[in-house]
């Protein structure tokens, strides 16, 4: 009787956050296992492409199999994605920017993944959020990432206020993001929505060299507006002090 086949894992690759050296942001461990992958499911091709050479110079580019996991995929596909597995092959999925699966498709093939009894090994790798979060000087006890906030003005300004009365009833710091080329209008609508003393912080372009993160009051960014437009941003309200 032949022994039962090793299923292949799912490995879970960060990559970085924008223009920065991959060497500087991503560990040694991540290097090493997509120089043992060569299957991968990824939101972009060109740019996954490009961020797999830059973590690891000397990949073979011809042999990658990639498939694509974006709003144009199919569902019903996602789970041949998975395939390799069963044939003792890992594939490895891989984030746009940042970690998979948070605030990213990839959630939907890890959740795959677990129905199919495949092991998922998450690899260490910047998040926005998480890091936006440690050094926001907020509650890192207790916060919700709300992802994006509605984009029809009068909507985004209800939900502001219900995440900040959740805020000052729970201690709750509530986290959320906007397209970039919209980020000056969401701090205009936040600064003028929130109360003067409630705490905004603004965490833009982490991990890059124009990266600012600080934490003021509504007030204070109400006639101190920087200029976000355009440049990947973190928002998180929290009841003042």
């Amino acid at each position: 009787m032949s022994e039962p086949q090793t299923l292949g894992k799912l490995y879970l690759i960060p990559t970085t956050l924008g223009e920065t050296s991959a060497l500087e942001v991503i560990p040694l461990s991540v290097k090493k296992v997509i120089e043992l992958i060569d299957h991968y499911i990824v939101e972009n091709e060109k740019t996954a492409r490009r961020s797999i050479k830059a973590i690891s110079p000397g990949k073979s580019q011809p042999k990658l199999q990639i498939k694509l996991l974006n709003k144009y995929t199919d569902e019903q596909e996602l789970p041949s994605y998975l395939d390799p597995c069963f044939e003792g092959i890992s594939v490895g999925l891989l984030s746009e920017a940042g970690v998979p699966g948070v605030a990213d498709p990839g959630a939907d093939v890890v959740k795959i993944a677990h129905q199919k009894g495949i092991q998922v090994v998450p690899l260490v790798g910047p998040s926005s959020i998480l890091m936006a979060m440690m050094s926001s000087g907020m509650n890192g006890q207790n916060f919700a990432f709300n992802g994006y906030l509605p984009i029809e003005q009068k909507q985004r300004k209800m939900e502001l206020k219900r995440l900040e009365k959740l805020s000052f009833e729970t201690g709750q710091s509530q986290l959320f993001i906007e397209t970039p080329y919209r980020n000056d209008k969401m701090l205009t609508d936040i600064v003028n929505t929130v109360r003067p003393d409630t705490l905004v912080c603004i965490a833009c372009d982490i991990t890059l060299p124009t990266e600012f993160i600080q934490t003021k009051k509504a007030s204070f960014w109400k006639t101190n507006l920087p200029d976000l437009h355009k440049r990947p941003a973190i928002f998180i309200i929290h009841k003042g002090l």
